[in-house]
């Protein structure tokens, strides 16, 4: 029996069923991000004094136009969402002189010309669902920018909380984080991975600004989940990169496991989707684990 599953998404309004409302404004987007990240920024590390009588915290507008080489009134208007796409070269001297890393970068680059339109339409394909159960021994599933999880093999849907079980855990990643109690079983070292999808997700916001489903989402996490809100105030933007996670199941045990994010374009330029593959060192505890997994996991489908 084929191991895959997977969910086929239909674009359209937000869970509450009503008009298709956009994620923010870009500009005002672009503002916040800009604030945010101002804010965080130390006078001293950038050569200024920090003094007693501050009433900001981090940069002011004027210090941050200053290092950045561009004029006070342009910056403000840039926080304000009065200036709108703003050149390759003031980007790439107002990074500088926030000090972004390459995901900040990144995401300004997007907000300051961001794509309209909702995220594109996720089907994993015949020839997805075939690779990723050819990856018998690797937990591996495919992930939209909403973070729903659109396609598994059985290995990842037992490791992820019983994705293949209808009912068992919700299919959005981000929903299972923070509304589900056991995601904190699966995942022990919870509040980076509830970053990681927080941060994730304001990438597909910063992105995406008009998809309806997507600010429906945040709308429902922001307010059900504190949580949620803290991680989302915080203003982090994170990229899918391969590292190493520690996920926990009642009969593999705790695994610490390699990761790796494979990612599938839907257009030009364009991200679909990201394939998440789990592995571990031969002879390695995390390989054992794994082995007791796929024997676990076959003795139910038999």
């Amino acid at each position: 029996m084929n191991g895959v599953n997977h969910i086929e998404r239909v674009n359209g309004t937000g869970t509450g069923g009503g008009p298709a409302e956009r994620i923010g404004d870009p500009g005002r987007a672009l503002g916040g991000f800009l604030r945010a990240r101002r804010g965080r920024v130390a006078p001293e590390h950038v050569g200024l004094t920090g003094g007693r009588r501050r009433r900001v915290q981090g940069l002011r507008r004027e210090e941050l136009a200053q290092l950045a080489g561009i004029s006070v009134d342009y910056y403000v208007r840039l926080e304000q969402g009065r200036a709108t796409q703003p050149s390759p070269e003031v980007l790439d001297a107002l990074a500088r002189a926030l000090g972004l890393d390459a995901a900040e970068r990144t995401h300004l680059v997007t907000l300051a010309d961001a794509r309209r339109g909702p995220v594109p339409s996720v089907r994993a394909s015949p020839l997805l669902r075939g690779m990723l159960d050819s990856l018998a021994r690797f937990p591996a599933f495919a992930t939209d920018p909403r973070l729903d999880v659109v396609a598994w093999n059985a290995l990842g849907a037992e490791l992820l909380g019983g994705l293949a079980e209808p009912g068992r855990r919700d299919p959005n990643n981000a929903r299972f984080l923070f509304f589900d109690p056991a995601s904190r079983d699966v995942f022990p070292d919870w509040e980076p991975r509830a970053a990681e999808a927080v941060g994730q997700l304001r990438v597909a916001a910063g992105r995406y600004p008009d998809d309806a489903e997507l600010a429906a989402l945040i709308a429902e996490l922001t307010a059900r989940s504190d949580d949620f809100a803290r991680i989302w105030d915080s203003g982090e933007v994170v990229m899918c990169e391969a590292g190493r996670k520690r996920l926990r199941h009642p009969v593999a045990g705790l695994l610490t496991l390699d990761f790796e994010p494979l990612h599938v374009q839907a257009a030009p330029e364009v991200t679909g989707m990201v394939v998440h593959v789990f592995s571990a060192g031969e002879d390695s505890e995390a390989a054992d684990g794994l082995a007791r997994l796929g024997a676990y996991v076959s003795s139910r489908a038999r």
